[in-house]
């Protein structure tokens, strides 16, 4: 917050109380109840929560022993997986350009549909992070998390990338993604580098448009079927039935190019210590079979 309000009026001062005085815990509860300020915790349950659109993060309390597994009260937004449905459901969410934009075939905008989300895959217990973080300060703290309709979202965000991006161009986007998370993270959002970064992931959007269907069931989501317009996945060439137009010949002469420097190195370390590189035992030549690279 401090950042963010340093870029847009650097001429304002931020006033943090609850920073400056160093009250524990105990103390911000004690302040408020004595002066009627209605707030969400309590002395049994004295949890430090924030939540919004995106997701739910708790603090405090037992989770501070990053050895105890977090209470069944700490949550808010999802169901025990063990209390969930025995019955698994199946979502089908649509992407247009990389925006999600319907479920199930019901169109709805990105303030709809999140609620939705975390409301439908929070019930089978999908949702719940408990890691422990590196802050930018360098402190490491416990964090437990419930965000059902994120990581719903970006599983089938990137299923459905894994279906139309080449693969080079969605090698790179995974490290940029990295990048972009941190740089959040760190409070830099109204910064140069994001907005660049803003600039190269919208280019990478443009044919990311289909369906993905989820399997939701117990604290677990499984992309189950993708499907797209600007599918990079051909039958004709994947199938290893009749029909396949991939000419397994043609593999022979690229696994040759493609081994030249670990034939190079091998030949190279003969020589030098006078020892063949030792090779692991050949197995017995298989059945014709069609050759996938």
């Amino acid at each position: 917050f401090d950042l963010c309000t340093t870029s847009l009026a650097p001429e304002l001062e931020v006033l943090a109380p609850a920073r400056v005085w160093k009250m524990t815990r105990e103390e911000e509860i004690a302040y408020a109840d004595a002066r009627g300020v209605p707030v969400p915790v309590g002395r049994r349950s004295p949890y430090s929560t924030d939540e919004n659109l995106w997701g739910r993060s708790v603090e405090c309390g037992v989770l501070e022993d990053a050895a105890i597994e977090p209470p069944e009260e700490a949550y808010g937004w999802t169901r025990a997986p063990e209390r969930a449905p025995d019955t698994p459901a199946y979502l089908t969410i649509g992407f247009d350009q990389g925006l999600p934009i319907s479920i199930d075939g019901q169109a709805t905008d990105l303030p709809a549909l999140v609620p939705m989300l975390n409301r439908l895959a929070g019930d089978h217990g999908v949702g719940r992070i408990d890691h422990i973080e590196s802050r930018v300060v360098g402190i490491k703290s416990r964090e437990v998390y419930e965000c059902p309709a994120a990581l719903t979202l970006i599983q089938a965000h990137q299923a459905l990338e894994a279906l139309v991006l080449p693969r080079d161009l969605l090698d790179f986007k995974r490290s940029v993604e990295q990048r972009y998370a941190q740089l959040i993270y760190d409070g830099l959002w109204f910064t140069p580098l994001r907005e660049a970064l803003d600039a190269f992931v919208a280019s990478t959007q443009t044919r990311v448009t289909g369906e993905v269907v989820l399997k939701l069931y117990k604290g677990s989501s499984r992309v189950v079927g993708r499907r797209s317009t600007y599918a990079l996945y051909q039958h004709e060439l994947a199938t290893y039935a009749e029909g396949d137009r991939f000419r397994s010949e043609m593999a022979e002469g690229f696994i040759y190019v493609w081994g030249l420097p670990a034939r190079t190195w091998a030949a190279l370390e003969e020589r030098v210590s006078g020892a063949p590189v030792p090779l692991p035992p050949q197995a017995p030549p298989p059945a014709r079979v069609r050759t996938a690279v």
